[in-house]
């Protein structure tokens, strides 16, 4: 979340707010619009209610995905990292495989994640056919590697789960109509909040009354927004912390195993000709 940015939206909304009851307290009556303040006040707690159960139920909807993500990041980071040492139990095709494990692990990086922060959930990853088309290739010959194959056939599932979990997120997960109900239910508590204009009370109590309220509602509506989109830049976004880190690990581990032909890919994970 840009936090600038998040900030200068509840500043502006909680200005134009006060305004908003500044402006209807110069014409209102002393002791406000409301000739029962209990029965008002009840029928504000039950709008109120209704607003923060909606807020609740759509908070814990985000989170939950924003959630997701992070641990299906995680999760497909780990799961590369164990694929190139099965990889490496799997006779002749035990090179390629592991690099272009390193190539999609570059191009999760470099390319995939900044196009998540753009808005756009790319549906494989480059390297996915490359890898099967050398898997077919592989003609286990041995107890290991016939065991080792079935292990990379569980893993490359259990892979593209966990990448079809990080890449969801970045479409978002709140429905529109949900979005419309919260929007509404703000704007019909804000307009309730109009009717508690007094012109025989302060001027800051009044602003501070409905200023208070409307820099709570629009935080909240924009942890919602940043919940509903985690991939999108400033701070608390989601970054691909852990391929990086597996990315140095496979690259050690290669170097390790004694490997050092060229890799298909540039450092950014995009195919060499």
């Amino acid at each position: 979340m840009n936090m600038v940015w998040a900030a200068l939206i509840i500043v502006v909304s909680t200005a134009a707010a006060v305004a908003a009851m500044l402006l209807v307290r110069r014409r209102a009556p002393e002791g406000g619009y409301f000739t029962d303040g209990d029965r008002a006040a009840g029928v504000f707690g039950v709008l109120a209610t209704g607003f923060s159960v909606v807020l609740g139920f759509i908070i814990f909807l985000a989170f939950t995905s924003y959630d997701s993500a992070r641990a299906a990041a995680t999760s497909e980071s780990r799961i590369v990292t164990q694929q190139f040492q099965t990889a490496q139990y799997m006779g002749d095709v035990a090179g390629p495989l592991g690099d272009q494990l390193i190539c999609y692990a570059r191009s999760v990086v470099f390319l995939e994640w900044p196009s998540l922060e753009a808005g756009n959930g790319p549906e494989t990853n480059r390297w996915a056919v490359p890898l099967f088309r050398t898997l077919k290739a592989a003609r286990p010959s041995t107890a290991t590697e016939e065991a080792a194959y079935s292990k990379w056939l569980d893993e490359t599932t259990d892979r593209q789960d966990a990448r079809q979990d990080r890449v969801h997120p970045a479409e978002g997960v709140i429905p529109g109509p949900l979005w419309v109900v919260l929007l509404f239910m703000a704007a019909v508590i804000f307009a309730f909040m109009l009717f508690f204009a007094d012109s025989g009370e302060r001027a800051k109590v009044q602003a501070l009354m409905i200023g208070s309220v409307t820099a709570t509602i629009v935080a909240m509506m924009l942890v919602i927004r940043f919940l509903d989109d985690p991939y999108q830049g400033g701070v608390g976004s989601l970054q691909p912390v852990a391929m990086e880190r597996a990315l140095r690990t496979l690259e050690f581990e290669r170097s390790i195993v004694g490997r050092t032909t060229p890799l298909p890919c540039t450092e950014t994970g995009e195919e060499l000709p």
